[in-house]
């Protein structure tokens, strides 16, 4: 493969062919890809709440903010539907793969930016309802989901992991439109105290321009010389180092490996084909958990595959309120063992 490939070329090679273009050379841009119109709401969900502060937005391999930097990184693979498809073959899934998805991380990745930009952890009633952002930013956390201290935005009751993703994750619920938040959250009154104070903090901030802003872009796409094989090999040995194979117990316990398979079905094919309709089920009082749920979902059947489980009574385990339970048992397990969620 030559140093440079033309756009056109890469779009009509094969899987394997594709796998050996530098992610530098795939000539992506948010620009005419779905991510220009998802940043352009988050853009202008910022104007409606009267903030005059606009992030700004590059490609690289993945979603994050880095320190002191007021713009975001958003994942390539997300700048073109064939990467997307990639993305899903190699990995499982795609983050922030839908429309939803996406947004829930831009709203999340912005507060990050905003706190930056005004240097609000700073403040002394920030770090009295979040904690210090100079805590130890840890490799993992250990999620409570039972826990009423914190909203829940992102999967695996991220905003439990550090101060900094507590505010951001915060941000992001309060940054949602038509979003009631204050019914939601009227039972958490922790959780409460922080949306009512990111509510005065930005009524406060509302017409004034940040003090501090950068143009800095840590790992843009044309940096970045790896080959589209050697992120997925770096992505796959991260995931699996993270695996939550603390599920093992609960999955062992209703699933079994079954000695005559002709008289069985795969566990994880019933999980998948059933996950919709569990979420449907459980979107009257999942809530804003209903996103944790189905990447829990997501988890079960591929630990299912992992460990060579069946269902060996499918018109049961068929059922979206078995499904339900089984994800309510793994949640009891995380919550009674305290299982450490890589970051």
């Amino acid at each position: 493969m030559g140093r440079t490939v033309q756009y056109r070329q890469w779009t009509r090679l094969s899987d394997e062919r594709l796998l050996q273009v530098r992610l530098c050379d795939l000539g992506l841009a948010i620009e005419g890809s779905v991510l220009e119109e998802r940043i352009a709401r988050v853009q202008r969900e910022l104007e409606r709440r009267g903030l005059l502060f606009r992030p700004y937005f590059w490609l690289s391999d993945d979603w994050f903010t880095p320190e002191n930097v007021t713009g975001v990184a958003v994942p390539f693979y997300l700048a073109h539907p064939r990467l997307v498809r990639l993305e899903r073959k190699y990995l499982g899934e795609v983050e922030g793969g839908n429309r939803d998805w996406c947004l829930r991380i831009l709203r999340h990745e912005v507060g990050h930016a905003l706190d930056h930009a005004f240097g609000l952890h700073r403040r002394r009633r920030w770090r009295q309802l979040f904690g210090p952002a100079s805590r130890h930013y840890p490799s993992g956390y250990r999620p409570d989901p039972y826990s009423r201290q914190h909203v829940l935005n992102l999967e695996y009751w991220y905003a439990q992991a550090h101060p900094d993703e507590d505010f951001a994750e915060s941000f992001a619920v309060w940054l949602k439109p038509r979003w009631l938040w204050r019914r939601r959250y009227a039972s958490w009154p922790r959780a409460l105290a922080k949306l009512e104070y990111l509510d005065e903090l930005m009524a406060e901030l509302a017409g004034t321009r940040p003090p501090h802003t950068t143009r800095v872009r840590v790992d843009s796409l044309p940096q970045l010389r790896q080959t589209l094989g050697e992120y997925y090999r770096r992505k796959l040995r991260r995931q699996g180092q993270g695996f939550p194979d603390y599920y093992d117990g609960v999955l062992r316990r209703v699933f079994r490996r079954a000695d005559r398979r002709e008289q069985a079905v795969p566990a994880w094919s019933v999980l998948r084909r059933v996950r919709p309709l569990a979420l449907r089920r459980a979107s009257a009082w999942a809530g804003d958990q209903r996103h944790s749920l189905d990447l829990l979902l997501r988890d079960l059947a591929g630990r299912c595959r992992e460990l060579g489980l069946y269902a060996t009574d499918v018109k049961r385990q068929s059922q979206p309120q078995f499904a339900l339970g089984l994800a309510r048992q793994a949640m009891d397990s995380l919550h009674r063992n305290r299982h450490w969620v890589r970051m």
